[in-house]
């Protein structure tokens, strides 16, 4: 019980110095990822006037057109796909990639590679 507590808690320390440093315009807002052990989130922010631009997640009835489990590298895949997709329709070219406190790695660093190969410049 108490080594979850420490993980989240250092999740979340490491979330407030990362987004010390990053903040979302509205020609290059931050994409902000969020992943649960089921799911994964993203969503693009314009941070001057506080305004969620677009979002994506595995929750999604176009998401489960695709692939049947959310928790996984290829479930990242398609929704890095999707909000590369949604932001390029909008003319958005460029975002800030906040990780959120977690690990560039695995279905975070998949979720940024689909939406560096769909068109989106990070």
């Amino acid at each position: 019980m108490y080594a979850r507590k420490d993980r989240k808690a250092s999740r979340v320390k490491v979330r407030r110095r990362i987004r010390a440093r990053l903040s979302g315009s509205p020609d290059r807002p931050r994409l902000a990822i969020h992943r649960t052990s089921k799911h994964i989130y993203a969503q693009a922010v314009d941070d001057e006037s506080g305004q969620t631009l677009v979002t994506a997640s595995s929750l999604e009835t176009d998401f489960r057109a695709r692939d049947a489990s959310g928790g996984n590298v290829s479930a990242a895949k398609i929704v890095g796909q999707m909000i590369a997709e949604r932001l390029r329709s909008r003319g958005v070219e460029g975002v800030v990639f906040d990780r959120g406190g977690f690990r560039y790695h695995g279905r975070v660093k998949a979720l940024a590679d689909s939406a560096r190969e769909s068109g989106l410049k990070f």
